[in-house]
């Protein structure tokens, strides 16, 4: 294994995996740290945690729980992936885990790139922008775990970090990897060890991967990673995955707990012509939304089902303030684990998910330990296997993919180009 990946969440693990596949590596992407040692036919693994909105203290443990694993499979460069929408709070834990990771393994510096162009997030003079809008401006400000208030994330990160930020512009970014490194250089030397870089282009981002060959530690959005597996295989060795995908195509069901604006519109762009039933927050808690009434109306549905508890925020924040913020979303991703668990176990062998924590819940539910990472839905989410098991899924970030999802992800889950 040469690159070593630790995610924190579920969906981002999975988007970073299919880049990483896309651009010529093999891939498993592994549910929590493995016991034992990795296949041996692998080049990059990821390991997928649920850290994203832990506590400071906890999420640096299992961020370098993980790291020692990887260092044991031999990994030559790590790659700590977020969200390309940098979610997080002010006192969240990108910066101290970036910051654990520099010191466990004696990084002097660290890049931070969350740009991801082909879904629309571009930094630009160190802000993060969302298609045309900045980041506050995106929906993202309504997030109900991590609102994102502040576009500048060199500001955002300093909130979290006790190293100071430093910032490469797009004007050394456009002059090449050389120029990028001697940047990177510069910043470090002045005492700004926590680089972030503009990168508004594919371009942009395998000059990036190329300036980062050698350093030990990348931190970001998938993006930036589509430049690293060149860096280490060399162009003669890497692989393409198509080929290999086989699929599945027994009986689906879909799951959505995301409160994203494209989730929202996913959902009703699907319910205008397929069956789809709404799972409501106050039926969770009240008990009349059972996983058992759920599961078997997906299963006895004749064409795939779609449950969902995605709302509007207003919707949300009545919810999260009627029953706590943190009891609704527990109590969610168990309700939605439980449920994958009995349809899986009721026989659907086709599973698409949409929210990083819903996601996160069902891989855990259903007991997954390492997934096959096969051909790109949309950009940033695979479609994936699960080891020894005849079952597929397709694991979504909220605002990932366009209106027509669910309907190309289970025609891919099927093995049907």
């Amino acid at each position: 294994m040469k690159l070593g990946c630790i995610g924190d969440d579920f969906t981002g693990s999975s988007d970073l995996a299919s880049m990483l596949a896309k651009n010529g590596m093999r891939v498993i992407q592994f549910s929590g740290v493995p016991e034992g040692e990795a296949p041996s036919d692998v080049d990059a693994g990821v390991v997928a945690l649920k850290t994203r909105t832990m506590p400071v203290d906890e999420a640096v443990r299992c961020s370098l729980e993980a790291l020692d694993w990887l260092k044991a499979q031999g990994c030559e460069q790590f790659f700590f992936k977020y969200c390309s929408t940098f979610d997080s709070t002010p006192q969240g834990n990108i910066g101290p885990v970036t910051e654990a990771l520099m010191d466990r393994l004696g990084a002097e510096n660290a890049i931070v790139c969350p740009a991801f162009p082909a879904t629309g997030r571009t930094v630009y003079q160190g802000h993060l922008f969302v298609h045309d809008k900045l980041l506050s401006q995106s929906g993202m400000e309504h997030h109900p775990l991590t609102p994102m208030s502040d576009p500048d994330i060199r500001r955002w990160l300093a909130l979290q970090s006790t190293r100071a930020v430093g910032h490469v512009s797009m004007s050394a970014v456009t002059a090449g990897p050389e120029a990028i490194a001697a940047a990177i250089r510069s910043e470090t030397a002045g005492g700004r060890p926590l680089v972030v870089i503009d990168a508004t282009s594919d371009a942009d981002l395998r000059a990036i991967g190329a300036a980062a060959r050698g350093m030990p530690l990348v931190t970001g959005g998938s993006g930036v990673a589509m430049g690293l597996p060149a860096g280490l295989l060399g162009a003669g060795a890497l692989h393409s995955v198509a080929g290999d995908w086989r699929g599945e195509d027994g009986p689906a069901a879909l799951i959505a707990g995301s409160a994203s604006t494209m989730t929202r519109a996913q959902i009703r762009r699907w319910s205008e012509t397929n069956p789809a039933l709404e799972i409501t927050a106050d039926a969770v808690m009240d008990g009349s939304a059972t996983p058992d009434k759920a599961a078997r109306a997906a299963i006895d549905s004749s064409s795939p089902l779609l449950l969902y508890s995605s709302a509007d925020p207003e919707t949300v924040k009545a919810a999260q303030d009627r029953y706590g913020r943190e009891i609704i979303a527990a109590r969610l991703e168990a309700f939605f684990a439980e449920t994958a668990r009995l349809l899986v176990a009721g026989g659907i062998r086709r599973l698409v998910t949409a929210g990083g924590e819903t996601s996160g819940a069902v891989v855990e539910g259903l007991g997954l330990t390492a997934l096959r990472i096969g051909p790109e839905i949309t950009p940033g989410v695979p479609a994936v296997a699960a080891e020894g098991r005849p079952l597929v899924l397709a694991l979504k970030s909220g605002n990932f993919g366009d209106e027509d999802f669910f309907e190309n992800a289970l025609t891919t889950l099927e093995g049907r180009p």
